[in-house]
C-alpha cells in the first residue's frame, strides 16, 4: 500500500514548508535577529537552564510566565494569555477550534503561508483577498468580500509578511467592526513597527492578538502567545496540547523577560540598519525595494530565480518567493557587515 492510497488528496497536493540549508551562509532568509546574546548573559542563562528538571513535564499553563508577559507587554486588565510553541502553533489552534464544516477563513494576499496551509489541514474554505499592486490593503474591497463570505476567522498580519507593509490602523478597525467572525491580528514584527492592537483589545469582542518572541531574538526557544478575552482563551485552551511549551522554553523566557532591554536595544539597532539598507537597496540598478515596517525587505529584481542562485553561490541566503510573487525576493535586515556583504553580492548577481 502506498501513502497516496490513504492520505487526503489536498495534503498530497501541498508542498512542505521549505527551510533551506544555511551552514556557512550569510543567513538573511528567515527574519531572525542577527545578534547573539552578550557572553555574560549567555553564561547566566546557561546556569539557569542547568537547574531545570528535565525529568518532569512542563507546567501546562505556567502562571508566572503568563503574568510576566502581561506585565511587560502592557496587556489590558481582564485579558487572558494562551502560550504556544511559536505563533505557528497558535495559528493552528485557532483554525482547528473554528473549523466547523463549511466555515471560511479569510486573509489579505499575499501574506504568511501558514494561514492558507492551516485552512487546508483543517478543511476550512480559504479566501485570499488580493492586496493592491503596491501591496496596500483595500479595506473596502476586503469588507465587501467579508459580507459575501461571512468568514468565521480572519487573519491580518500587522505588519504584513512578506511585504513589510503596516496597514492603516483605521482600516483594520473597520474590518474588525464589520467582521461577523473572529479577527486575529498577527503582530510577529511589532517590535520593529512599534504599533499594536493589544491596548485596544477591550474595545472589541471579536479580536485576539498573537505574537512571537522569535523576531525579538529568541527564535530558538519557540514561544508564541495569544492575548484576548477570557471567553476566547478558555475555548482555545481546550485544543492546546497539554505540554506544548517545554521546561527549557519556559525557563529561558522567564529569564529573558526580566532582561528585555538587551533584546529591545538590538531591535533598535536593526531598525537603524533598516533605514540604511533601504537607501542602499533603492540605489541599486535593477532593484525595486518596497517600504517596510518589519525587519526585512521585499525586493523585485528582473529575474528572481537567477538572482537567488547567484546570491547562494556567493554565500548569501535570501528567500525566493516564487511563484507567489513574481521576481520577488525577501531579504532580512542583518548586521552592518552582513548588509554590506548582501549589497556587494546583489551588485554582482545583477550584472
Amino acid at each position: 500500500m502506498k501513502p497516496q492510497d490513504l492520505i487526503r488528496p489536498e495534503i498530497l497536493a501541498l508542498k512542505a514548508y521549505h527551510v533551506a540549508e544555511s551552514d556557512g551562509m550569510v543567513k538573511l532568509d528567515a527574519m531572525e535577529n542577527p545578534y547573539s546574546l552578550p557572553d555574560a548573559l549567555r553564561a547566566e542563562l546557561a546556569e539557569r537552564l542547568a537547574h531545570v528538571d528535565l525529568n518532569r513535564y512542563p507546567q501546562p499553563s505556567p502562571q508566572k510566565l503568563r503574568e510576566a508577559i502581561a506585565r511587560r507587554m502592557g496587556v489590558p486588565q481582564g485579558m487572558e494569555i494562551l502560550l504556544g510553541n511559536g505563533s505557528d502553533e497558535l495559528i493552528q489552534l485557532l483554525i482547528l477550534a473554528l473549523a466547523r464544516p463549511g466555515a471560511t477563513l479569510m486573509y489579505p494576499s499575499p501574506t504568511f503561508v501558514m494561514y492558507s496551509m492551516g485552512a487546508t489541514f483543517n478543511r476550512m474554505k480559504a479566501v485570499a483577498v488580493p492586496l493592491r499592486d503596491d501591496f496596500s490593503l483595500d479595506a473596502a474591497a476586503f469588507i465587501a468580500r467579508m459580507q459575501e463570505e461571512k468568514p468565521a476567522l480572519v487573519f491580518i498580519a500587522y505588519p504584513n509578511n512578506p511585504t513589510g507593509v503596516l496597514y492603516p490602523e483605521q482600516d483594520i478597525v473597520r474590518i474588525i467592526r464589520a467582521c461577523p467572525g473572529l479577527v486575529v491580528i498577527d503582530e510577529a514584527y511589532h517590535v520593529f513597527a512599534q504599533k499594536s492592537f493589544v491596548p485596544r483589545l477591550a474595545e472589541f469582542d471579536n479580536l485576539v492578538v498573537i505574537r512571537t518572541v522569535s523576531k525579538l531574538g529568541l527564535a530558538g526557544i519557540r514561544l508564541g502567545y495569544l492575548v484576548g478575552r477570557p471567553q476566547w482563551v478558555a475555548e482555545l485552551d481546550k485544543v492546546r496540547p497539554p505540554y506544548n511549551v517545554s521546561v527549557l522554553t519556559q525557563a529561558a523566557a522567564l529569564f529573558m523577560r526580566e532582561r528585555l532591554d538587551v533584546l529591545e536595544e538590538q531591535a533598535s539597532r536593526i531598525v537603524s540598519e533598516r533605514s540604511i539598507l533601504a537607501e542602499a537597496l533603492k540605489a541599486l540598478k535593477g532593484v525595486a525595494a518596497y517600504p517596510s515596517a518589519a525587519n526585512f525587505f521585499l525586493i523585485r529584481v528582473p529575474d528572481a530565480d537567477r538572482t537567488h542562485e547567484a546570491l547562494k553561490r556567493q554565500g548569501v541566503l535570501v528567500r525566493n518567493l516564487h511563484p507567489g510573487l513574481k521576481n520577488c525576493l525577501r531579504v532580512t535586515v542583518g548586521t552592518p557587515d552582513e548588509n554590506r556583504i548582501l549589497l556587494a553580492a546583489l551588485k554582482e548577481a545583477l550584472r
